[in-house]
């Protein structure tokens, strides 16, 4: 028996000094050396629960019971990525359909839809918005830039995001 604690100590030595000893909060390793840090996301459309007859009847199918498309999970980020690059990154990696519009000319990129739900597809106030450490930033997705431990949530509004707690104009 004290052998194998030995042998058990001797393994989680050799592993905190090969990982330098950084554990990300998903208890994945990661080291500044690597280049990436753990940010927060999820995605949102609860706002369409009490209102799906604003919706075509064929989008109905599209909202999950909760409302929740992309559960909050811990994820990767890299230095520089923007809200924009993380929520393209994940939306492909879980396979859940995106649409944007590029204007290279303002090097920005606007969300149309997730999970081919559209902006005005509920109204023409309703579409994507996002916050920040519960914050919306007044900045759009592709200039704001992710810092370690950001919690980011898109959530899909009705009016132009009066109808979201603790949303304020800037």
């Amino acid at each position: 028996m004290g052998g194998q604690r030995a042998a058990i100590i001797a393994i989680l030595v050799s592993l905190i000094a090969l990982t330098g000893g950084c554990f990300s909060a998903s208890g994945e390793s990661s080291s500044p050396a690597e280049g990436y840090f753990i940010v927060t996301l999820s995605v949102s459309a609860d706002s369409l629960l009490d209102n799906l007859h604003l919706l075509n009847r064929e989008k109905h199918e599209l909202i999950p019971a909760d409302g929740v498309i992309f559960q909050a999970s811990y994820v990767k980020a890299w230095e520089g990525d923007s809200v924009f690059d993380l929520l393209h990154r994940e939306m492909r990696q879980s396979g859940i359909h995106m649409a944007f519009r590029n204007t290279p000319l303002l090097d920005s990129s606007y969300v149309e839809a997730i999970n081919n739900i559209y902006e005005f597809d509920a109204g023409d106030l309703s579409g994507w918005m996002f916050q920040v450490n519960g914050i919306f930033p007044g900045l759009g997705a592709s200039q704001h830039l992710l810092n370690p431990g950001d919690s980011i949530e898109w959530i899909y509004t009705l009016d132009l995001g009066r109808d979201i707690v603790g949303y304020e104009p800037w």
